[in-house]
């Protein structure tokens, strides 16, 4: 037994432990907690496989950025933890109806897709490196640059739908109009009162 099976082995046991985790705690930090590890266990099984590039970009992307904000976003929210685990006991039979039938699809997907072995989508990649990296940046800029750049607008329309939705004003606060500031004239802002206006 060699050293990658046997860290393959312990890291499938840890990301299987805290997957189990994220579902079953009743904390939902020790639960943002668990699925930060479980991330970052997977990011060490991809390196493992050779795919250096999903690996930094799972830790990068969600461990160091949305990960961090959901941890955030829980710890600043006043949750009842007796009313969550009152609803995780209500809810538990139909939770393991879906995910015995989320198996079952899931086995019978794969089952069909891999029959043909010998038939496999890395064959088809232009290798033009050893590097996993370049490879990967090679086709996606050039054979699915049209994919690519559809899923760019896709992001860019979340992020401006995102803005919009969060300039809802309320006409209980006050806010500043900054063109009405630049466009401001000296009687707007000075008003001269004579002696006999003031009695």
């Amino acid at each position: 037994m060699n050293i990658e099976l046997i860290l393959f082995l312990i890291f499938s046991a840890l990301l299987l432990y805290t997957s189990m985790r994220v579902i079953t705690c009743n904390n939902p930090v020790k639960s943002a907690v668990n699925l930060v590890f479980s991330f970052f266990f997977s990011a060490i099984l991809w390196l493992l496989l050779n795919a250096e590039f999903l690996s930094v970009i799972l830790i990068l992307v969600y461990v160091g950025a949305v990960m961090v904000l959901f941890l955030f976003v829980v710890m600043m929210l006043d949750i009842n933890l007796t009313e969550t685990g009152s609803k995780y006991v209500k809810h538990m039979f139909s939770g393991i109806v879906v995910f015995a039938s989320t198996i079952v699809i899931l086995v019978l997907f794969f089952r069909n897709e891999f029959q043909n072995s010998d038939k496999n989508i890395l064959n088809e990649i232009k290798v033009i490196s050893d590097d996993n990296t370049k490879n990967l940046g090679y086709a996606l800029y050039t054979e699915y640059i049209f994919a690519f750049e559809i899923a760019a607008i896709i992001l860019l329309l979340g992020i401006i739908s995102a803005i919009t939705l969060t300039q809802n004003k309320n006409k209980e606060h006050k806010y500043q109009n900054p063109q009405d500031q630049i466009f401001v004239k000296k009687e707007d802002r000075l008003s001269i009162l004579k002696d006999e206006d003031m009695k």
